[in-house]
């Protein structure tokens, strides 16, 4: 196990049972930065679009975190806040969830963070209206599909759109939530996707967030 991956197990259980951080600050050290991300999805995007721009985020000290939840942001600050162990923090949420991010970064006094500049200011980025949504805009509504057929998903895809619940949804619609239908389903497709992308098609919010880090 990596450096990296010690130390997101280590905060990811000081945040559920409360362990003290400076046991997360000992099992990994040359830890640098912690990116803060909703969920497991967010979190295959970044490290596969690290990986296409050739980053080794691993050998950086850059640890990604998922949060499991954004209402979660405010317990992994209190552990991660820089003057308890010294790192660079950055993170990445749905627009949806900002006040959430927007209250905890205030709260650990890295100034009035009421806005999505001020946000993005400390490192902290904002997908509209989530990374799904982001990456099947940049991609479209075809390359989406190609993506699904290209991971033997079409079949599945089809039988889903003909369900009654979503025939009076939009495509975009029905493919954000056909990849939320199955446990592991929108990260393995948030890596698919990003994968799938021109170089001059990366979602903003996730271009920003890796220049930042």
């Amino acid at each position: 196990m990596t450096n990296t991956a010690r130390f997101r197990d280590a905060v990811v259980a000081w945040a559920a049972n409360g362990v003290d951080a400076r046991d997360a600050a000992r099992l990994a050290p040359g830890v640098t930065t912690a990116v803060l991300v909703e969920g497991a999805s967010d979190a295959a995007a970044i490290e596969t679009l690290a990986r296409r721009c050739g980053r080794d985020l691993d050998a950086e000290g850059i640890a990604v975190i998922p949060l499991g939840g954004a209402t979660s942001i405010g317990r992994f600050l209190d552990v991660l806040a820089p003057p308890v162990l010294g790192i660079r923090l950055a993170g990445l949420c749905d627009a949806g969830e900002e006040g959430f991010f927007q209250r905890g970064l205030t709260r650990i006094g890295l100034g009035e963070i009421d806005t999505r500049e001020h946000m993005e200011g400390v490192g902290f980025f904002v997908c509209i209206a989530d990374l799904e949504d982001e990456l099947i805009r940049a991609l479209g509504v075809a390359s989406v599909e190609a993506v699904i057929e290209q991971e033997g998903d079409l079949e599945k895809l089809r039988t889903f759109h003909n369900q009654p619940a979503q025939r009076d949804r939009t495509i975009e619609h029905q493919l954000r939530r056909f990849m939320g239908t199955t446990s592991g389903r929108k990260a393995h497709y948030a890596a698919a996707m990003v994968n799938a992308l021109d170089s001059d098609r990366v979602p903003l919010p996730l271009a920003r967030l890796l220049a930042f880090v």
